[in-house]
């Protein structure tokens, strides 16, 4: 099958194309007014034919970009009697500490879109204030008056029985859209759970409406879409589960990074996924991992996502003096437009990118994305200011910008590897987006690591993540009891089972994956661990992953907290083709890098051959990313076609 995987990114939108001979890559400056316009430019510059033999797999930023602007839908929010002020009052964690007059943050849905109703149940399912027939009348009143675009549904302890929230629906005018707690995050909680549900329907009507657009430009291609779990999705329900998709970019990184690495026989990493606009840091050991702990825009979201953390460090970073004369960088970004200075395209703003042209680390005669030729002089003019303004030459201030861009990110590494008790040391750095493998040596000094992977196509890995990625969905069910005593487990995983089946192809293959969150009775954050039927093996894998995680355990029964379920569709595993030279390539310049005493060659990331050596300093330049070997780092190009990095003695480089 011929597969396209699109990740539309803040900077640029990155394609790969593979139809089983061949892999093709190509990048376009991202139009964030109307992200198709740049997928169908892509596309044509590709001169790849829509047929209906075409998969297209699309990372979207529309939800994101959405919730962060505060750009969604008139959205009504229905629950129980008494708690129209839960989404209002969230768990009261201040921001600011310390501040005693905060600027007080708008709430998510204004008071007179919500709305109170019967169906409130207790916690074992029995009904306290019954929803009547003139309940559901009010309700569909009330909707149709507040001229609202959807519906979020989130009733008390839904996730028992959720009937009165499926009559809530079905009572519900037409054409708006409607999006039930049941069906969105079906755990306890009732503020995550709500706002899961508010997120799914303040931005599902624009994602409808875009993939259906989308999708009518694409026929006859079929359309998937990335989800933030790791798992596609078609495109026809993706708009349902619009909350799914607030990390769908980035997920196809994790899914490129980990494809990659096994490929070159590393199973654990440490990534970083470093665009124009913010940096993106995750650990995999052996799977990707999951968590329901993310945030954006400041809201919780409860729902399984790939477990990062964001910063706003990119190579389209602005450098800027604060107050006190002290050099910043971040996070404001120059974006795609007008972008870094060096582009050319009317930015006056010094940037990371900036610095690393100053610095000869990113050649001059580099074509980003393949055709995008960079001004040194405008690169210099911006840096020029900070640095006159700071007493200092433009290259010491370009130095600057990079080391301050270098030890942001080393801690956001350290917050993902670190601060959860795993050693860096123990795993390989792997670099991709279009500015990481300038910055992968030196973040992986500042970490003590010694190993680093560069893999091929990285700077379009999020793409490439895309067309690798498993079609799959989730399921969860909050179970609150003791372990060792819990009920109809099989039967919940059971059901979940049933459900998602309906979300596949009938006849597909599934595989299936079965978890639990677990915690020790009387804590409030649980612990994921793989179910098995043996509850005391299970409660002793609880105490092992306490052990590791915090230090210790404790002699305090086991509690079950919710049942997860994963179903992966079963499909032959995509093969790649790999693209390496058939013998050594030379390097094809030299070029000057400051506070380097020799030049740097340059070699062209095709002319390389599998096994091939480089001993830094030296650069590596591909259309859609440049690497910088640092000196005291080799490279050797590996079987798949990945750059290997090590840290110590260098031989001289093979020819």
């Amino acid at each position: 099958m011929k597969r396209l995987g699109i990740d539309t990114g803040g900077t640029f939108t990155d394609f790969v194309y593979s139809d089983g001979g061949s892999l093709r890559v190509h990048k376009v400056l991202s139009t964030p007014e109307a992200p198709d316009r740049a997928i169908l430019r892509g596309i044509r510059e590709m001169g790849i034919d829509l047929d209906d033999e075409l998969l297209i797999v699309h990372g979207s930023t529309v939800a994101t970009n959405a919730v962060l602007e505060g750009k969604g839908v008139r959205t009504a929010y229905i629950t129980n009697r008494g708690f129209g002020d839960v989404l209002t009052i969230g768990r009261q964690a201040r921001r600011e500490l310390y501040n005693l007059m905060p600027e007080p943050t708008p709430p998510p849905v204004p008071p007179e879109l919500c709305f109170e109703t019967g169906g409130r149940i207790t916690h074992d399912g029995e009904v306290l204030d019954p929803l009547t027939d003139n309940d559901l009348r009010t309700l569909r009143r009330q909707v149709e008056e507040a001229g609202v675009e959807a519906v979020a549904i989130n009733l008390l302890f839904s996730f028992i029985d959720d009937t009165a929230e499926r009559r809530i629906a079905a009572a519900m005018p037409e054409g708006v859209f409607v999006s039930r707690s049941s069906a969105v995050l079906n755990e306890f909680r009732e503020y995550e759970r709500g706002m899961a549900t508010w997120l799914n329907a303040h931005v599902g009507p624009l994602m409808q409406r875009y993939l259906s657009r989308l999708t009518r430009e694409l026929k006859p291609a079929r359309v998937q879409v990335m989800q933030s779990h790791g798992g596609t999705v078609a495109a026809d329900l993706a708009g349902r589960h619009a909350v799914q998709l607030l990390l769908s970019g980035p997920a196809g990184g994790l899914v490129g990074a980990r494809h990659q690495g096994a490929a070159s026989g590393h199973e654990r990493l440490m990534t970083f996924d470093m665009g124009g606009t913010s940096t993106d840091v995750a650990l995999i050991d052996g799977e990707i991992r999951l968590s329901g702990e993310a945030e954006i825009a400041g809201w919780p979201v409860a729902v399984p996502m790939v477990d990062m953390h964001t910063i706003g460090a990119g190579g389209g970073s602005i450098a800027w003096l604060d107050e006190g004369g002290m050099l910043q960088v971040g996070p404001r970004s120059a974006g795609a437009s007008p972008g870094p200075a060096c582009y050319g395209r009317g930015g006056s703003a010094p940037t990371v990118t900036d610095a690393n042209l100053i610095l000869g680390r990113l050649p001059a005669t580099a074509a980003l994305g393949g055709s995008l030729r960079l001004d040194v002089d405008a690169a210099r003019a911006a840096v020029a200011l900070l640095a006159t303004h700071a007493g200092m030459a433009v290259e010491e201030m370009a130095r600057g910008i990079v080391r301050i861009a270098d030890e942001h990110m080393a801690q956001a590494l350290r917050v993902i590897s670190v601060q959860r008790g795993h050693d860096p040391r123990d795993y390989a750095l792997m670099c991709f987006g279009g500015a990481g493998g300038m910055h992968v040596c030196s973040l992986a000094e500042l970490l003590g690591m010694t190993r680093a992977i560069v893999p091929q196509h990285g700077g379009v890995l999020s793409a490439l993540g895309m067309v690798v990625a498993p079609q799959a969905q989730q399921a969860s069910h909050s179970r609150v009891e003791p372990l060792a005593g819990a009920r109809e487990v099989e039967a919940d995983f059971a059901a979940m089972e049933a459900r998602l089946r309906g979300e596949f192809r009938p006849g597909s293959e599934l595989r299936i994956v079965r978890s639990a969150d677990l915690r020790y009775e009387g804590q409030s954050t649980p612990l994921q661990l793989p179910w098995h039927d043996d509850r005391d093996a299970l409660a002793r894998d609880f105490h092992m992953l306490h052990r590791q995680q915090y230090g210790f355990e404790m002699a305090v029964p086991v509690e079950l907290v919710n049942l997860r379920l994963r179903a992966e569709v079963v499909e032959p595993p995509v093969r790649l083709p790999v693209s390496v030279a058939p013998s050594p390539g030379a390097p094809e310049a030299e070029t000057a890098v400051h506070g380097i005493d020799r030049p740097a060659p340059c070699y062209r990331r095709e002319t390389l051959a599998a096994g091939q050596r480089l001993v830094g300093p030296a650069i590596v330049t591909e259309a859609v990313s440049t690497t910088w070997i640092a000196p005291g780092w080799r490279a050797e190009v590996d079987e798949v076609g990945n750059l290997l990095l090590m840290r110590g003695h260098c031989s001289a480089p093979q020819p």
